[in-house]
């Protein structure tokens, strides 16, 4: 009973998670408390995992902008504190006065964040997760969790933490509480109202530009070259870019009103028209992140192409837990562009793609919440178990 009460705890938490990733500064801490404080040796843990409890700590380093994320974040922790205005003593202190047993890192070296926290030890295990996709060098940091995509063995070497590996991939979303809407295909925008062809294959791709490349959007061109009748959709984000992507593609023998630019549209607006586009053109050196989670969900057929660093993988652990990987992680620049290629010149192939994606999207791993909730608990719990045992921290993986 114990263990389906943390599993709903966490739930709410996976959800907090994303949100706090995009949306606001915080870490994110959970404490493992054992129900019966008599039963202290190592064993206990492993042998009588049902008499744990948890607790989860949010600690917000910025201030409230009233947004409907911090708001949620709020009411939704079981514990959360506005520490914004205190210094890094003081929060590394407080967080040591609640007992923490495992801290979580959101953060990493993004805007916002306060490592130094972490540099105290308030907690006796901590890790970085998510809101950084990269390993941080950081000793007072030595976990990460990822996945086996993300992190295949040949790739460790490029981490300095420990890797906590899940069995799926280690991106959370809750698409499936949050978004079922995307499912009513009569409820679905119209590429008419974008602006975008009724009758052209549509190559997009909605992550920022500054994740392009010459390489990448030169492949882009090439695959507009081979698919005449075609256009890519992509975003004004940010706005002022527009104008160079236009002069880059004029520049590789495509004509610039093939581009299809549009604003950046509320997120739940965003996921909707996802579904608008054909194929995904998903950027190779740092790849769609939510924004996968975003396409795929919105039932939109990607292609991407992992290279070794972590923020260059994510995408493609997102497709293989869509169990559709092999037909949308490539292994080459020139296969990337032959795959782009294919999909968008064969009709029956690129629909049949759409359909077994639209089928999956409610029982595959990547939009299991639930499922993702007890690997991370398995993840947790092995953790402090290794912490018990007095060795140090180590590499391990849950299945």
């Amino acid at each position: 009973m114990v263990r389906a009460l943390l599993a709903q705890s966490l739930t709410t938490t996976a959800y907090t998670t994303a949100c706090l990733t995009r949306r606001s500064s915080s870490l994110w801490c959970i404490s493992l408390s054992p129900a019966n404080l008599e039963l202290s040796p190592p064993a206990c843990p492993q042998l009588c995992p049902c008499l744990f409890q948890s607790q989860v700590f949010c600690y917000g380093l910025s201030p409230s902008d009233g947004s409907e994320w911090r708001c949620r974040i709020e009411a939704e922790a079981e514990h959360f504190m506005d520490v914004s205005s205190w210094s890094v003593a003081d929060i590394a202190h407080r967080m040591s006065q609640d007992g923490l047993h495992i801290g979580v890192n959101l953060n990493g070296y993004t805007k916002g964040a306060r490592n130094e926290i972490f540099a105290l030890w308030p907690a006796p295990v901590q890790t970085s997760y998510m809101g950084f996709p990269a390993t941080t060098g950081a000793p007072f940091l030595p976990y990460l969790i990822t996945d086996k995509v993300v992190a295949p063995p040949q790739l460790h070497h490029c981490y300095s933490e420990k890797l906590a590996l899940m069995p799926n991939c280690y991106f959370v979303n809750d698409y499936k509480r949050c978004h079922r809407d995307v499912l009513n295909k009569a409820a679905l925008p119209r590429r008419g109202e974008f602006g975008l062809p009724d009758d052209k294959i549509i190559f997009s791709c909605s992550n920022q530009l500054y994740k392009y490349d010459p390489d990448t959007f030169k492949t882009w061109c090439n695959i507009l070259k081979r698919v005449p009748d075609s256009v890519l959709w992509l975003l004004r984000f940010p706005p002022y870019g527009e104008q160079n992507i236009r002069m880059q593609a004029a520049a590789h023998g495509v004509d610039p009103n093939r581009i299809i630019f549009t604003d950046v549209a509320h997120k739940d607006l965003h996921i909707r028209r996802s579904g608008l586009a054909d194929v995904f053109l998903d950027t190779p050196l740092c790849n769609a992140h939510t924004t996968g989670c975003d396409v795929l969900w919105g039932g939109c057929p990607m292609v991407t192409l992992p290279m070794e660093r972590m923020a260059s993988r994510v995408a493609a652990s997102l497709a293989y837990a869509s169990g559709l990987g092999p037909e949308m992680v490539v292994n080459s620049q020139q296969e990337y562009e032959d795959r782009a290629v294919l999909l968008g010149t064969n009709r029956i192939l690129r629909e049949q793609l759409r359909a077994r994606l639209e089928a999956v999207r409610l029982a595959c791993p990547l939009f299991d919440t639930e499922g993702w909730v007890r690997d991370l608990e398995k993840v947790y719990f092995r953790m402090w178990d290794i912490h018990l045992e007095g060795k140090g921290p180590r590499s391990f993986e849950v299945r």
